[in-house]
């Protein structure tokens, strides 16, 4: 039989695998490093694309809290809007009282009372003034107390002062107006 050496043939082929093997690893460590780049490449852009949302979303709260600040500046305005429209409404309504008021006054004021001074805090009303005797400040009072425009009428004082010949009484007397819906508004 013939000897054949195989030995060459098979180291050829083990220096072959082991190129291979070489080539393979070398393309299994290319394509693992291509796979981590790819990989960094795709999240840096996720991560890019997030932060653009982001900072969108913070300008749009920005912008959304510049208006919550106007829309609240303006709340505020209307609400001052709306007490100056109360207080000018509560001043009509009460134009034509200050009228009766007077009218009023000129009605009941007897003869021989004339009046020095007069002011109004709410409801409440202080005259003051001078009469002939004490008994006609008393008929005034009476006068007051009859009134559709005026009640509850009450002396603070009444002194009677000597000028030459004649006497005179000085007097304050306090009372309330009525108002539209009949009701006298308490004093503070």
């Amino acid at each position: 039989m013939p000897s054949i050496n195989l030995l060459p043939w098979r180291e050829a082929e083990r220096k072959k695998r082991q190129r291979d093997f070489g080539v393979a690893s070398a393309g299994a460590v290319v394509a693992a490093i291509a796979v981590v780049v790819a990989t960094i490449f795709v999240y840096s852009q996720m991560i890019s694309g997030q932060e653009a949302r982001n900072k969108r979303l913070t300008d749009e709260i920005v912008e959304l809290d510049k208006s919550i600040t106007e829309i609240n500046g303006l709340e505020r305005q209307k609400e001052r809007l709306l007490a100056r429209m109360e207080i000018i409404e509560e001043l009509q309504k009460s134009r034509p009282e200050i009228v009766h008021l007077f009218d009023e006054l000129v009605r009941l004021l007897p003869e021989g009372v004339y009046l020095t001074g007069m002011k109004q805090t709410g409801s409440r009303v202080e005259i003051r003034g001078v009469a002939q005797s004490s008994t006609r400040v008393s008929a005034l009072m009476r006068q007051i107390d009859a009134s559709s425009w005026l009640s509850d009428p009450e002396v603070e004082r009444v002194e009677t002062k000597q000028s030459g010949a004649s006497r005179k009484a000085e007097f304050i007397v306090y009372l309330k107006q009525w108002h539209k819906d009949g009701e006298a508004e308490e004093a503070e």
